[in-house]
């Protein structure tokens, strides 16, 4: 099952290792301090820096070393309640502005990334969704057909008899293409945005943590395990690692361990046969599946709730890889050769979040679509603590809401996991 190399770590930073933060004491003061330095962090501190702000990002591990470099590398529409619903709870425009901003999100990475030649290999692959059952190829094309009026997204049907020509599998009852979806390389993604961020001014400290965010007559006073500094505004944007240092918001968010495999190198010809335009791949499934060619394409990183607790990644391979034989059972006795997981950050209503509590700024909650949303909301959320133009959001301001007796823990999640199995043995 496992490759000669195999180790439990992650597989984008095998050519994209982390980028390096100085050893250095922290400074007594800073205009800004971010707690996290995922893609939220580092585009909040570009904007911060470029402002003039004296800007400090704190990281508990290494930069980036998150979500940020460990996700699937998915660029996609990032707003989960439909605009229905999100028009019952907050009005029409304001409805529309969110779906807006989705749209723009994923718009204003593919500028950055072609416009500003970064390097991370963005790739205009498009994103194939599998029906599992027919009754939700029928559900999925309904819900494609029925997208809000001048907020489309483009879409191909893909009926099961023309299947092959997106995947090769007999799982799927056909599905749905979106070809505006795209791909990038996490950890070069990060990379890139460090630099940015770096260049802009903005000084960051990995292996940090972070141990309390306390009031002061003129702002905070952020303490850790390397010293104290003082800000005039904190941001905190640790998303899914969250910790006790910010209660408020730790009420708020859900971490939910999402498990990704590496295969052995494979025939690339193979890689293009089962996935032939080496498109990004999901399907109807409570308990998601996310998959994709390598950018060499010469492996097949295939992801998901592996577990219905939280463990190790090395004992989520066996799992994950019948998933994925259950998909392409030619690979029923490929090697692993890498595995590892990350914490993504749910919310209660599923929206991602940005504002102000008793002036400690934050954004998070970004429900496993962070690529997009983590980058554009970190750069509003910069803007705003700048006093800048284009700081706007119709996010900000709305209710961020908690749960009674949850405290930071989800406790309920594997009972969730069994019953969301359930549902999807059963097709519903």
């Amino acid at each position: 099952m496992y490759a000669d190399d195999y180790a439990p770590e992650c597989y984008w930073t095998l050519d994209a290792p982390l980028p390096d933060a100085p050893d250095a004491p922290l400074p007594e003061c800073a205009d800004v301090v971010i707690v996290g330095s995922g893609y939220t962090g580092l585009s909040a501190a570009r904007e911060t820096a470029l402002a003039g702000r004296s800007t400090l990002v704190l990281d508990a591990g290494p930069i980036g070393g998150g979500c940020s470099a460990r996700n699937g590398g998915q660029v996609a529409f990032s707003i989960k309640p439909s605009h229905g619903r999100l028009t019952a709870l907050h009005g029409a425009r304001i409805a529309t502005r969110i779906y807006q901003e989705a749209l723009e999100s994923v718009a204003d990475l593919k500028s950055l990334a072609r416009d500003e030649r970064l390097d991370c290999d963005w790739r205009d692959v498009g994103c194939f969704v599998g029906a599992h059952t027919p009754r939700l190829f029928g559900a999925l094309v309904h819900e494609a057909e029925s997208q809000p009026q001048g907020l489309e997204l483009p879409f191909r049907v893909v009926p099961r008899a023309r299947q092959a020509e997106e995947i090769d599998t007999a799982l799927y009852h056909g599905g749905v293409l979106y070809p505006a979806d795209a791909a990038v390389h996490p950890a070069k993604l990060v990379r890139a945005l460090h630099a940015r961020a770096e260049a802009a001014g903005a000084e960051f400290r990995a292996h940090c943590a972070v141990s309390a965010i306390e009031r002061s007559a003129s702002g905070f006073e952020v303490r850790s395990a390397r010293g104290t500094v003082r800000a005039l505004q904190v941001l905190v944007a640790t998303n899914g690692y969250t910790g006790s240092f910010a209660p408020w918001h730790r009420r708020r968010i859900l971490p939910i361990g999402s498990y990704i495999i590496a295969t052995e190198p494979l025939d690339p010809a193979l890689v293009r046969r089962l996935i032939p335009h080496g498109r990004n791949i999901g399907d109807t499934r409570h308990v998601i599946v996310y998959y994709r060619p390598s950018p060499d394409g010469r492996r097949i990183l295939f992801g998901g709730r592996a577990a219905a607790r939280e463990t190790d990644a090395t004992r989520c391979v066996p799992r994950l890889r019948a998933m994925l034989a259950e998909i392409f059972p030619e690979l029923a006795r490929v090697r692993i050769s890498r595995a590892w997981m990350g914490f993504v950050g749910f919310t209660f209503d599923t929206l991602p979040h940005l504002g102000e509590d008793r002036g400690l700024h934050y954004c998070m909650g970004y429900c496993g679509q962070g690529v997009p949303s983590a980058t554009y909301y970190g750069r509003k959320i910069g803007l705003t603590m700048a006093g800048r133009a284009g700081g706007e959001t119709a996010l900000a301001g709305l209710r961020f809401p908690a749960r009674p007796f949850y405290t930071g823990n989800p406790w309920f999640l594997p009972a969730a996991v069994v019953g969301y199995r359930l549902r999807d043995a059963l097709g519903v």
